[in-house]
């Protein structure tokens, strides 16, 4: 293996110092912030709705996430959550920092943490999104299953970011990546920007039933579950009750999200810069009136299948 030295040398041009340590990647040695270590009796371990969060964004999608991989982890773990999965902006940027922490934390609680790594893909860039508040185009939310499906993803990533010729702006084609991860990845349908949503917002239920069709088509229908996210807005309701009528047309398991952006709500001096985002600790207090509202509609939501470690999502998406 190459050590980080002799990479840095090659990445950087800057000569190397003779006499330094050969030391790995500055994220695999770092160590973590002080205030991450979990006193025990904090743990939520009994009584908690067990639940996965697979729709999660970090610091590292620049913008858009306030906390870092390890604060989300840590607040996972503290939320007795049984998997988190991180889901960044093109990329695996926090994914050593993630599991890093995941393996010293996780041993807290009962379940551990276990952990899935996805990305969220963006398609249909017209320029870079560097500094974008909210750019232009699609969203892909793609989940890995296993080792190969890891190193399908972040292939795909690096052959879109290749493409696209200028940084932040990968040119992903919907074909190619069905080519490259069909059998290999789980696809949600997303937030507002994936492709189902935003087809329901423009089109109505007819456009959102052909672009959750096409999916299906493209990755199988063993590799789609429609996403549920409530943040209590005015529409979010009529919202999901449109989708879970979707998914039951087209045979298709619900999944709750909570499209999380930070680990905790923000400080009243720090919530315009953290956007008034979705902390995931709010999420999962509403994690049982969310499975009571999925199981009413005839659907499994995702913790539900997690219990004990067994169903049929998580082993799909990598947790089982």
């Amino acid at each position: 293996a190459m050590p980080w030295r002799e990479l840095e040398k090659r990445l950087s041009g800057r000569p190397v110092v003779p006499d330094a340590p050969d030391v790995e990647a500055p994220i695999s040695t770092r160590k973590r912030r002080a205030g991450k270590a979990l006193d025990p009796g904090e743990v939520r371990d009994e009584g908690a709705t067990p639940y996965a969060e697979l729709h999660c964004h970090s610091s590292f999608s620049f913008l858009d996430g306030a906390s870092g991989p390890d604060d989300l982890v840590a607040e996972a773990v503290r939320l007795g959550l049984h998997g988190l999965a991180i889901t960044d902006h093109d990329g695996f940027y926090g994914a050593p920092l993630f599991a890093e922490t995941a393996q010293d934390l996780g041993r807290f609680g009962s379940t551990g943490l276990r952990t899935v790594y996805g990305a969220e893909l963006s398609l249909g860039l017209d320029a870079p999104q560097n500094g974008v508040a909210d750019p232009v185009g699609q969203h892909l939310l793609v989940l890995a299953r296993g080792v190969e499906g890891y190193h399908r993803l972040a292939a795909a990533i690096t052959e879109a970011q290749l493409a696209g010729d200028e940084k932040g702006r990968p040119v992903y084609d919907l074909e190619r990546l069905a080519e490259q991860g069909r059998g290999h990845w789980h696809v949600l349908t997303g937030c507002r920007k994936g492709f189902v949503r935003q087809a329901l917002a423009t089109g109505g239920p007819a456009d959102a039933s052909r672009a959750l069709g096409r999916l299906v088509d493209l990755f199988g229908a063993d590799a789609v579950d429609v996403e549920l996210t409530d943040h209590g807005g005015p529409t979010d309701s009529a919202t999901n009750d449109l989708l879970a009528a979707l998914a039951a047309e087209h045979a298709l398991p619900v999944v709750a999200t909570g499209n999380v952006h930070a680990a905790v709500p923000c400080a009243r001096k720090g919530q315009r810069a953290c956007g008034l985002h979705h902390q995931l600790h709010a999420h999962c207090e509403e994690a049982q009136g969310l499975d009571e509202l999925l199981v009413a509609g005839g659907h499994d939501v995702i913790g539900q299948a997690l219990d004990d470690g067994k169903g049929d999502l998580p082993e799909r998406a990598g947790l089982g």
